[in-house]
């Protein structure tokens, strides 16, 4: 009977959260809602920014601590819905609205999970954190509540991932890369033209393999996606910039991928814009992992990001939903998998704790 009343608060509070707009950097009202639903049922939220979090009665520095986390924030809505992305409609088992799968599903199970966790005897401390921007990766999300909360020993991340822990998932690295020629007049034989100097660079990053390959995130992906050159048809361009999007697996860190590409690519000049989304993983025994495995759910490699990424401590990804439905038109979440979620997060903290003691 109880997993039903958390699957009923559950379904309520998700409804709620999709009624309310919630796009990365615009989450102050979700959040200030959020609040209130929590203390409304006698619980004392803490709040940085946009995020909130709670932590397990009694909390003891002696014990582990683990961090149950997903995000409230949404991409914007894409053209192509149908319905209203901010109306939560439930039709044929499915609950749609924006957000409903990634990740408003897993945030409310794995908050029914920690409420049900905490009135029970634990070997452990729990921490429940709603998180704000995961999105856009921005420094006003997880990474601003991080310094504040105690040592974590692992980390839960809410995404949709049909439940199977995702063990392992690829980082990203932004290049900005420069080629610088000589303009001329392109009516004569002068200058030195920067875009054909490119065009070998660009070869490079579409050719290059980088030697370590992972068994769960295969070898680091590099793609061009922006280009830009020239001023006018009768000049020899002297600069030109691109774009490269690298997605690194968890053998090499952003830095060394860096160094590497600087050395070898042919640019005049490499920048990366940020090296703070490395690649992640866990311990395939890990004892979240082996738990996961009993209950039939087989672990994987994730090429998506999540705030996994900016975590300094064990973190496993899993969550309730389907990654291909996330960003989609018609966005939406089975109502049986929110139920199965809240009974499968259970079942692996508890199996998973009682197995490593």
């Amino acid at each position: 009977m109880e997993i039903e009343k958390l699957y009923a608060e559950a379904l309520g509070l998700l409804t709620m959260m999709i009624a309310c707009p919630s796009h990365s950097r615009e989450e102050s009202v979700l959040a200030d809602k959020l609040c209130k639903y929590l203390q409304e049922r006698g619980q004392y939220p803490e709040r940085v920014g946009n995020n909130l979090w709670l932590q397990s009665p009694d909390l003891d520095p002696l014990k582990p601590t683990y961090l149950l986390n997903s995000h409230i924030d949404t991409v914007r809505p894409v053209s192509a819905w149908t319905m209203d992305p901010y109306c939560p409609q439930i039709e044929g088992g499915k609950l749609f609205g924006l957000g409903s799968n990634d990740a408003g599903a897993s945030l409310v199970c794995l908050l029914a999970a920690f409420n049900y966790l905490s009135q029970q005897e634990r070997t452990y401390n729990l921490i429940f954190l709603a998180s704000c921007e995961e999105e856009i990766s921005g420094a006003g999300g997880l990474s601003l509540v991080l310094p504040l909360l105690p040592p974590i020993s692992l980390a839960i991340v809410g995404e949709p991932t049909g439940m199977c822990p995702a063990v392992a998932e690829k980082g990203l690295m932004v290049l900005d890369c420069l080629l610088r020629g000589v303009a001329g007049h392109a009516a004569r034989e002068e200058g030195q033209n920067a875009i054909y100097k490119a065009v070998d660079s660009i070869n490079w990053f579409k050719n290059y393999r980088f030697p370590l390959q992972s068994p769960w995130l295969g070898s680091v992906k590099m793609s061009v996606t922006m280009i830009q050159a020239g001023t006018q048809h009768n000049v020899v361009p002297d600069e030109c910039r691109f774009v490269v999007d690298v997605r690194t697996n968890e053998l090499y860190s952003n830095e060394e991928i860096f160094e590497q590409i600087s050395n070898l690519c042919g640019c005049d000049d490499v920048r990366a814009r940020s090296f703070r989304l490395n690649s992640s993983s866990i311990d395939s025994s890990h004892p979240m992992v082996l738990a996961a495995k009993v209950l039939g759910k087989m672990p994987f490699g994730s090429p998506t990001l999540s705030d996994q990424t900016l975590m300094p401590f064990p973190s496993i990804k899993i969550g309730v939903g389907l990654s291909e439905r996330s960003h989609t038109a018609n966005e939406f979440v089975f109502i049986d998998e929110i139920r199965e979620g809240i009974e499968l997060y259970i079942k692996l903290i508890k199996d998973s704790v009682d197995s490593h003691h």
